[in-house]
């Protein structure tokens, strides 16, 4: 007991004298997951409007497949990303393996499932409101792609929540594809792990804060702005 509290005021004094390493670490968690978020995004968005518009043989299909990879076990897509970008694989010769740019790789295959699923229920939704309408007005399909979009952003922004959540608090993948290298690619979920092996709880500690104090603003953000707009309606 004596230790964790120890390591709780170590941690607040890591936080309150924005420890250059402690500031590294988030920097770089937040540019990895806030990267893979946007990529994944427009990946997912368009793929989740056209499979709420379209109707074709495999659209089905298609969305079982994207239910079933929600559950995908992260190392998986670690040892699959590894597996591409080693130096036998196929992309090997870009070196990209060990690289912030193999973290993001990974985190956009673990994020594009959820957030396209998630986005998908809302706009088949939307759709099925908007279809008459859109119909009778002869617009094109790019049209009603761009008209569900916007109008569901306020769903498709929860979608966006739950893949950063999934991202910034990945570790399997991450420590597969990026080797945990300090000043390279260590984040807050591998510096957690890494540190709390060595016994390090204050700098653990302090890393655990950060990654939920950033869980908490983000959602804090996305209230905020689901709030402003309810108001600017009225």
């Amino acid at each position: 007991m004596v230790d964790l509290w120890d390591g709780l005021v170590q941690a607040v004094w890591l936080m309150a004298s924005l420890d250059a390493e402690l500031a590294d670490i988030a920097a770089r968690s937040l540019y990895v997951t806030l990267t893979a978020l946007v990529v994944a995004c427009a990946l997912a968005f368009p793929l989740a409007a056209y499979l709420a518009v379209r109707r074709f043989r495999a659209r089905r299909t298609i969305i079982a497949i994207l239910n079933a990879l929600m559950g995908l076990p992260p190392v998986v897509v670690g040892l699959i990303v590894y597996l591409l970008l080693s130096r036998s694989g196929p992309f090997g010769v870009l070196g990209l393996l060990f690289t912030p740019t193999a973290m993001i790789i990974a985190q956009v295959l673990i994020m594009v499932p959820l957030i396209a699923s998630i986005a998908h229920q809302s706009l088949r939704d939307l759709w099925q409101e908007y279809h008459d309408l859109l119909i009778s007005m002869n617009v094109t399909q790019g049209q009603k792609l761009r008209t569900l979009l916007w109008d569901a952003r306020r769903a498709l922004l929860t979608a966006a929540l739950a893949g950063f959540g999934r991202g910034i608090g990945e570790v399997g993948a991450i420590m597969i594809v990026g080797g945990n290298i300090d000043n390279v690619t260590r984040v807050l979920t591998t510096a957690i792990a890494l540190e709390t092996g060595k016994g390090e709880f204050a700098l653990a500690l302090a890393l655990g804060f950060i990654l939920i104090g950033l869980t908490i603003a983000v959602n804090l953000l996305i209230h905020w702005l689901g709030q402003t707009e309810r108001e600017g309606r009225w």
